[in-house]
């Protein structure tokens, strides 16, 4: 039998946890964390929540501030946006940059703030689940500073704003209106909706990614070009969700499900500052009914994406159709299936793959090594290995622990790996990967000391 790392002695796993811990310090820049200094020199949104729940093993009050930057750069229509920019950064050294978005003036219709440049777009709303760990690792350092009081009408008003705001079908559901928004850039889940788009000519950008990545594993510059044009076109509306075309337009299971464990986390903060947890449940559970109801694919057993423009339903299996599993008050029925397709033919785990691949892995543009379309992502994983144990699948969680756990330390932290091998790709020493890393030693520490 192969020996794992997690089967090692408490060492081996003491060494991981230092060499994660060195690439999250390594990755700070005082007020926050880079996903990577070469590829993402910047603040991204879903990152800095998922890099705060690692951080908050090794300091409770920098994780506290990661998120804290982040929602800083709030708009005041509530939106949160996927990159914060740091002014220490040359342009040339990340595409779209400041000058492509210029939110400042852009947007200040839509609420941006003067005096730090953004994006206009967003990404998972996972924060209020983040800020809720990270005040349960240290509650006496989190109430001295006052930081569930400060985060919390923060969070509420990001809520408000995807549901006021990008509620584009009256389903209840929020809607994404760039491929950017879900975080799975890539997915083939967005190749019918994209084919609308007319790309921007390759001469108005210039692809820095290609620069410290593979292009056979990153989007296409066809591709590229329609997210270029979304961006822009969004931007030249002034960031306005009302009044725009929105040509790109999807209700995607996986970022309503983490709104939905993220009002679920609200509840809790609401009761810790003294307010109403009612409404965030009672929003909670709207927003689980309007999610299985629209969303939920019986013959696919699975939950899949909604083409809003198209009225259709879009047929590609990917991970974030699996993601509802975080939800903790799915139909029995429901979770039931979802178990059997994240261990069945289209996914594999444990059977197939260790990992838990980003698509279909029978799927007609499954990729194991290019972006978004059929690597294993740490996060996702993490999430999943949340969503498995809270739903009673303990042996299937500590097996994907175990996996995600040595396919970080096998890798050097990548990015993203292959499914089947685990071989590494994209950058290297990357943050969410050594943050859920840490995250998961702990859970590890937690059971050794029972």
């Amino acid at each position: 039998m192969t020996t794992t790392l997690t089967d090692r002695p408490a060492r081996a796993r003491e060494r991981l946890r230092r060499d994660a811990a060195r690439v999250l310090l390594t990755n700070w820049t005082g007020t926050s964390t880079v996903p990577s200094h070469t590829l993402y020199p910047h603040q991204w949104s879903w990152d800095s929540a998922f890099i705060a729940i690692g951080l908050r093993h090794l300091s409770p009050r920098r994780a506290q501030r990661e998120l804290e930057s982040l929602v800083g750069a709030q708009w005041a229509d509530g939106r949160i946006p996927h990159i914060v920019f740091s002014p220490r950064v040359p342009l040339d050294a990340y595409f779209p940059s400041p000058d492509f978005w210029r939110s400042s003036t852009a947007g200040r219709a839509a609420g941006a703030p003067a005096g730090t440049e953004t994006s206009g777009i967003v990404q998972p709303p996972v924060h209020a689940l983040a800020a809720a760990l990270v005040h349960e690792r240290d509650p006496a350092t989190s109430r001295r500073r006052g930081f569930l009081e400060r985060l919390y009408p923060r969070l509420a008003a990001w809520h408000d704003y995807l549901l006021r705001d990008r509620d584009f079908t009256g389903h209840g559901l929020a809607s994404v209106v760039h491929p950017w928004e879900p975080g799975m850039d890539n997915s083939p889940c967005w190749d019918g909706p994209l084919r609308r788009i007319t790309p921007a000519p390759p001469e108005s950008f210039r692809r820095v990614d290609l620069t410290h990545g593979d292009a056979a594993a990153r989007p296409t510059d066809l591709d590229y070009g329609r997210y270029v044009r979304l961006a822009a076109d969004y931007r030249d509306h002034g960031y306005r969700d009302a009044g725009t075309p929105h040509p790109f337009a999807v209700e995607d299971p996986g970022f309503n499900a983490l709104l939905i464990a993220s009002e679920h986390a609200l509840a809790g903060i609401a009761e810790q500052v003294g307010r109403d947890p009612r409404p965030h449940r009672e929003r909670a559970e709207a927003l689980t009914d309007a999610l299985v109801r629209h969303l939920w694919q019986p013959k696919a057993g699975m939950f899949l994406c909604r083409d809003v423009r198209g009225d259709s339903v879009i047929e590609d299996r990917s991970v974030t159709g699996l993601l509802p599993l975080v939800v903790p008050s799915l139909p029995g029925h429901v979770v039931d299936a979802l178990l059997g397709t994240v261990t069945g033919e289209h996914f594999g785990l444990g059977t197939g793959t260790r990992l838990v691949a980003s698509y279909d892995l029978r799927g007609p543009a499954f990729d194991p090594a290019r972006y978004w379309r059929g690597p294993a992502w740490f996060n996702i994983n993490w999430l999943l290995e949340r969503g498995l144990r809270l739903h009673g699948a303990a042996s299937e969680a500590d097996a994907l622990r175990r996996a995600v756990l040595d396919a970080a330390g096998g890798s050097r932290f990548a990015e993203y790996v292959d499914p089947y091998t685990g071989e590494g790709h994209g950058a290297n020493r990357f943050s969410w990967t050594a943050a859920v890393a840490l995250d998961l030693l702990a859970g590890t520490a937690e059971e050794d000391g029972r």
